[in-house]
């Protein structure tokens, strides 16, 4: 099958991006596995296994979850430069929003055996890490000696500070060993899309136990679908699959600019 053809069905989903609102899927996950086997498969190219799809629906949720990172960055260098939106264009508080629901709230836990706080595990960015419900102040590994050694600088329980080293927290002075809480963003949940075997064929279960929809915005649903094709196109060595993705995922993006 030649490029053209899987750039014509993936440049369909055009349409969703434009008009996100108006898309409702009960279950994203199911219809972005259905959009992408009718793509990579209607010429009997290749077939990709449910396994096989939620390593790579992994992948891109993962990808755009980071992209949404540097869209909000791009984002507030326009408003600064006065290009800013308002209303339903404004698209700094959209991606805001957006990652927001992956915002939480945790308390620390101690570990007396570096005396350190251990981060959560689904971790991925600290906005505020509070004692006593007060916010405490972050310093660079850099400048943690000067500040220790200082008798105008040093941390106190009044004015504690901490550094980040790795999945821990070290916080400042050293006494301070309990009421530690982050406000932080953590990852999105692995999405799964969990089946039954009927007749030889896997059939979609939501309700199996590990079950997991995707955690993106229902806008993202075509990029999902373009990425998911690159690496399905990959995995059966359909370069047409490959190339019209990439096409299209070049198309989104420059017209996003």
């Amino acid at each position: 099958m030649s490029t053209s053809y899987y750039l014509k069905n993936i440049a369909k989903l055009r349409g969703h991006t434009e008009c996100p609102f108006f898309i409702i899927f009960v279950i994203m996950i199911n219809s972005v596995r259905n959009t992408v086997l009718n793509i990579i498969n209607k010429d009997n190219n290749g077939f990709i296994t449910p396994e096989e799809f939620n390593s790579f629906a992994k992948q891109a949720q993962l990808e755009l979850f980071q992209q949404y990172f540097f869209d909000f960055q791009q984002a507030k260098i326009k408003d600064m430069k006065g290009m800013e939106t308002s209303g339903y264009s404004d698209i700094t508080k959209q991606i805001d929003q957006t990652i927001d629901y992956f915002s939480k709230n945790e308390d620390l836990v101690y570990n007396s055996g570096d005396s350190r706080f251990d981060l959560p595990a689904n971790f991925f960015l600290l906005n505020v890490l509070y004692y006593n419900g007060k916010e405490v102040t972050h310093v660079d590994q850099g400048k943690l000696y000067y500040l220790l050694n200082s008798n105008l600088t040093a941390p106190t329980e009044t004015y504690p500070t901490y550094v980040m080293q790795g999945n821990q927290v070290t916080v400042y002075p050293d006494t301070i060993i309990d009421d530690i809480n982050i406000y932080y963003v953590r990852y999105p949940l692995d999405p799964k899309w969990t089946y039954t075997v009927v007749n030889g064929s896997p059939l979609f279960n939501q309700s199996a136990n590990d079950y997991q929809d995707f955690e993106l915005a229902i806008s993202d649903f075509p990029k999902l679908v373009v990425k998911i094709c690159q690496y399905a196109g990959v995995s059966i060595r359909e370069a047409d699959v490959v190339q019209a993705s990439r096409a299209e995922e070049a198309y989104t993006d420059q017209k996003q600019q």
